[in-house]
Parts: C-alpha cells; sequence; structure tokens
C-alpha cells in the first residue's frame, strides 16, 4: 500500500497563506467587487470558510464508514443569500484557523488504512479521505490566485 498521509503542514500552512494574501487590505479593499455578479476577497475567504465545514464533515463521514454520499453546496448560493460580503474577515479566519487546527489534530490520530477509507460523492464518484483533503489543499490555492487577481483589478480601477 502506498503511503497517502497528507502533510499536515502543508494544510495547516493555509491560514498563513490566506492571511499574507490579504494582508495591507483595507476593509473597503476587502469588499471591492469588480462586478456585481464577481466575488470580493471577502466572499472569498467567506466560501473557503464554508469550503471548509463541508470538508470537514465529508472528512467524518468518511472516518465514520457511512453510505450516505458525501454533500455538495452551491457555492455562490451560499455567498450571496449568508450576506458573506458583510461578514468580518477577521471572524472568517478565525473560524477558518479554528477548523484547520481541529482537523489537524484529527488528521495526527489517524493510521494509513484510515486515509484510505472512501467515501461516494453526489456525483457517484468514490474518493478516498487523503484525496478528499488534497483536493482541498489545492482548491485554495486556486483561491489564493483568484484573491490576487481581485487586487490587480482593484489596483487598476484606482
Amino acid at each position: 500500500m502506498s503511503h497517502t498521509k497528507i502533510d499536515i503542514r502543508h494544510y495547516l500552512a493555509i491560514y498563513e497563506q490566506l492571511k499574507q494574501a490579504i494582508e495591507g487590505l483595507t476593509e473597503d479593499e476587502l469588499r471591492w467587487k469588480e462586478a456585481p455578479e464577481k466575488w470580493s476577497v471577502t466572499e472569498v475567504l467567506s466560501h473557503l470558510a464554508d469550503h471548509n465545514l463541508v470538508v470537514s464533515f465529508r472528512i467524518r463521514e468518511i472516518l465514520s464508514g457511512s453510505t450516505a454520499r458525501l454533500p455538495g453546496f452551491s457555492q455562490d448560493a451560499w455567498v450571496s443569500n449568508t450576506k458573506a460580503n458583510e461578514g468580518s474577515v477577521a471572524e472568517i479566519l478565525r473560524v477558518y484557523q479554528a477548523l484547520l487546527s481541529y482537523n489537524s489534530e484529527l488528521f495526527g490520530r489517524l493510521s494509513e488504512d484510515d486515509w484510505q477509507k472512501s467515501g461516494v460523492q453526489v456525483n457517484g464518484k468514490t474518493v478516498r479521505l487523503a484525496d478528499v483533503v488534497q483536493a482541498f489543499i489545492d482548491h485554495v490555492q486556486l483561491h489564493l490566485a483568484q484573491i490576487d487577481r481581485i487586487k490587480q483589478a482593484l489596483a487598476e480601477d484606482k
């Protein structure tokens, strides 16, 4: 069996990456939107916290051996209907850090067999726990690039 345990350092590094990505931005800049249908930096961060909540649930469903489909979520509806752009970035990051810490503590207790456990996504695809966590880490990297694009658009708008 190949080693699939996630490097917890990469997982925990996400919090610092997010903090660095928004360093120096004012509240107005964090809430700025290039267009009404585009996300602000605050909305991106809120989405990532929401995604972290969903992934945290998926992790526990897989570990429990549940045969229920792993939940998906409507990211755009969650962002707009929770009025994410009105949220506090500091609070979003506190929640995010708490989930990262809580999950990483769990990861430290898992065996190789635990990392191989799997669940079935809404689309019917079977995924291993290790893949779910790695996909989450990769997903955050896409949104860090999105934050950079928002900052560039903001600079061009000034």
